[in-house]
């Protein structure tokens, strides 16, 4: 369900409370360890990770404006210091991390693109995943996570070349961490996760 416009949010009042929103290098600390979630929805997902794990830093980034708000609302209620929220498009992630590599990336239920004139907008596509291992330590993982299973499916071959798969899972079970897409689905079929490791050699070029 798409979110509604929230005619009281805007750029200033995100701003306001520490929404990164304009393109430019992330101030992070370099001292812990950074996990991203590209495509953080409301944020169920990333708040409750990073409340049961306050010595990590998580950054949480979403593309919607208004969802971005109910990230926001989180963070303030359950006063998270150690959770960064972007106003961002995957696009710029280069940018945002060209002075520090991080540890880790969570895609959780990113729109499947069905059509195949449009996978190439895909968050799991090859294009996408070479911009990750750009961002990513050398001992970093990539997790992944979606009820689509073609989508699946076809991101297994993508990501194999570039990562080094250590979990793949066709009935994912329930955890403390799931986004509000995941609850809603649960009660419709499996969830489907794998999770991969940044490869020892360079596969950039691949």
């Amino acid at each position: 369900m798409r979110q509604k416009r929230l005619k009281y949010v805007n750029i200033e009042l995100l701003e306001e409370h520490g929404v990164i929103t304009k393109v430019e290098a992330l101030k992070i600390p370099k001292d812990k360890k950074v996990y991203l979630e590209i495509g953080c929805g409301k944020g169920q997902f990333i708040t409750s990770i990073a409340k049961n794990h306050p010595d990590v830093f998580f950054i949480a980034m979403e593309v919607n404006l208004y969802v971005i708000y109910r990230v926001l609302e989180k963070k303030l209620d359950m006063q998270l210091d150690n959770l960064m929220i972007v106003l961002a498009d995957a696009k710029y992630l280069e940018t945002y991390f060209k002075d520090q590599k991080i540890d880790g990336i969570y895609l959780n239920f990113s729109d499947p693109w069905p059509k195949g004139k449009h996978h190439k907008r895909r968050l799991t596509y090859p294009s996408f995943l070479k911009l990750y291992l750009k961002l990513l330590k050398s001992n970093a993982f990539l997790q992944f996570r979606t009820d689509h299973l073609d989508l699946f499916t076809d991101s297994l071959s993508y990501i194999e070349p570039y990562f080094d798969l250590n979990e793949v899972t066709y009935d994912l079970e329930r955890s403390d961490y799931m986004t509000e897409y995941e609850i809603k689905k649960r009660a419709l079929g499996p969830i489907y996760q794998l999770k991969g490791m940044v490869k020892d050699d360079d596969p950039k070029n691949i």
